[in-house]
C-alpha cells in the first residue's frame, strides 16, 4: 500500500471513532461534514474546482451540507464513511494524482478529527510516512504561505531543515521548529493544535502569526 492510502485508512478509522456530530478542527464542521467533504472532493468535479476556485466555493459549500444533512444519523454516517474509505472513481482527477495530493490532505484530515476536542496524544508516526509528509510539504503550503512576506526556514526535531521561501524586502526570516507531522499542521493552518516554536524577531513572527498562529 501506498502512504496516501494507508492514510485513507487512518482517517476512515478516526471518523469511525467518533459521532457524526464530534467536533473537528475545521471550522464549522462536524465529522459528517469533514467525511462528506472528502468524498465530494473525489467525486464532484463542482466540489472540487470550488475548492480552488472563491466563485464555487458557496455551491461547494451547500452540497458539502446536504450530504452531511444525510449522515446526521449513526447508520448513515457509517455508510458515508464507508465511502471514505473507497477509492475515487477512475475518471476522477483524484485518482491520478495519488501520493501528491493525497498523503497531506488524508494525514491533516485525521488529525482534524482527532484533535478537534481537545488536545491528544501525537500519533507516532512511520519514518517513511514523515518522509512522503516532508516531500510534499512545501507544494501543499504554498498556497497558505502566498500573502506572509517573512522567509520561512522549517527545523524537524531530528535536525533536518528545509528553506521553504526567502524573505521579501525589509522582511526577516523565521524559524518553525517541530516534529514532521505538526509542521504540517501548522503549515496547513491548525497551529492552535499544533506543537511548533516559531522563532525569529518579534516583528517577523508577528507577521506569519497574523496568517499562520500557533499555540
Amino acid at each position: 500500500m501506498t502512504w496516501h492510502e494507508i492514510e485513507r485508512a487512518q482517517l476512515a478509522q478516526a471518523l469511525l471513532d467518533v459521532t457524526p456530530d464530534a467536533p473537528t478542527l475545521c471550522e464549522g464542521w462536524q465529522a459528517r461534514h469533514l467525511a462528506a467533504h472528502v468524498v465530494l472532493r473525489e467525486r464532484s468535479p463542482m466540489v472540487s474546482a470550488g475548492i480552488a476556485v472563491p466563485a464555487l466555493s458557496d455551491r461547494a459549500e451547500a452540497a458539502i451540507t446536504r450530504l452531511a444533512d444525510q449522515a446526521a444519523t449513526e447508520g448513515a454516517y457509517r455508510d458515508l464513511v464507508a465511502r471514505v474509505a473507497d477509492r475515487p472513481a477512475r475518471w476522477h482527477p483524484a485518482s491520478w494524482v495519488g501520493e501528491s495530493a493525497n498523503v497531506v490532505e488524508f494525514f491533516v484530515h485525521t488529525e482534524d478529527v482527532r484533535r478537534g476536542a481537545g488536545p491528544v496524544p501525537a500519533r507516532e508516526l512511520d519514518a517513511g510516512l514523515v518522509e512522503a509528509l516532508w516531500s510534499h510539504l512545501p507544494r501543499a503550503a504554498s498556497g497558505r504561505l502566498r500573502p506572509v512576506p517573512v522567509g520561512v526556514v522549517l527545523v524537524r526535531d531530528d535536525g533536518i531543515r528545509h528553506h521553504l521561501r526567502a524573505p521579501k524586502a525589509d522582511h526577516g526570516t523565521v524559524i518553525v521548529r517541530g516534529d514532521t507531522g505538526e509542521l504540517v499542521l501548522y503549515l496547513l493552518g491548525r497551529g492552535a493544535a499544533a506543537d511548533v516554536r516559531v522563532e525569529g524577531d518579534a516583528d517577523d513572527v508577528a507577521t506569519i502569526e497574523a496568517v499562520l498562529p500557533s499555540r
